[in-house]
């Protein structure tokens, strides 16, 4: 798969308020599909379901099947390379700019 494609998809699982928390819940430890749907109760099984599917597609949540359970783990390297080729790019740009504008104004 081309980097194009991945960072699209990740960009869309993110895209979501609703995956973004559940990837919030999952950064302080491993859940269970139950236990998501548990701490997302204003959402029907096939509601969370759907979204883990975006998630995983996107590489933004690994899978490890445990008898009949299913437990969903952060994997976070695909924001760590959407800040890495976008974020510290434009922040370091506008780091500079902030430098200028002081010595500008102590100038």
């Amino acid at each position: 798969m081309s980097s194009e494609l991945e960072e699209d998809l990740v960009f869309k699982a993110l895209a979501h308020p609703r995956r973004r928390a559940m990837l919030d819940h999952l950064k302080e430890e491993a859940r269970t599909t139950g236990m998501l749907c548990e701490a997302f109760a204003d959402m029907d099984r096939c509601t969370v379901m759907q979204h883990l599917k975006v998630l995983e597609e996107a590489d933004l949540v690994i899978v490890r099947r445990e008898g009949r359970e299913r437990w969903n783990h952060l994997n976070a390297l695909p924001i760590k390379r959407i800040h890495d080729r976008w974020i510290s790019g434009y922040a370091a740009h506008a780091l500079a700019l902030l430098d200028k504008l002081k010595a500008d104004l102590e100038g």
